[in-house]
């Protein structure tokens, strides 16, 4: 059986719990392991060690380390550099959307600010990457 999981690090526990909630309306039986930072999502990413179904979503603006570093930390290490990864921010500023694909963003979307939106995002982020 292939389990499925995606990793969601966002600093904003709301929108960490709107965005868990909206991809389980979809799937409930994607895993989503949530950190409030990139350092503690590559804590997360290095104790599960598995890149099988597996999603990474990245706050651009987190504390101790930021969406972006955290991505180049994860397309650095050869072990999780090919796991499909997507941003979400509320700025959508050209060049920090370049910079995210330059370091091998999947996908960058503006983060949701109300509940369709977010029912959306889950949508897209299920449908696109686990079908």
């Amino acid at each position: 059986m292939n389990i499925k999981t995606i990793y969601l690090a966002d600093d904003d526990p709301d929108d960490r719990y709107l965005i868990s909630d909206a991809i389980k309306q979809i799937d409930p039986a994607i895993t989503i392991i949530e950190a409030e930072n990139g350092s503690d999502l590559l804590i997360s990413i290095e104790e599960k060690q598995s890149t099988s179904a597996v999603l990474i979503v990245l706050d651009m603006n987190m504390p101790k380390m930021n969406g972006l570093e955290t991505l180049i930390a994860i397309r650095s290490n050869p072990f999780y550099a090919t796991i499909p990864a997507v941003m979400i921010s509320t700025s959508s500023d050209p060049r920090l959307v370049a910079s995210a694909f330059r370091e091998g963003i999947n996908d960058f979307i503006a983060k949701p600010s109300s509940i369709p939106e977010f029912a959306k995002l889950a949508d897209k982020l299920v449908s696109f990457f686990f079908k």
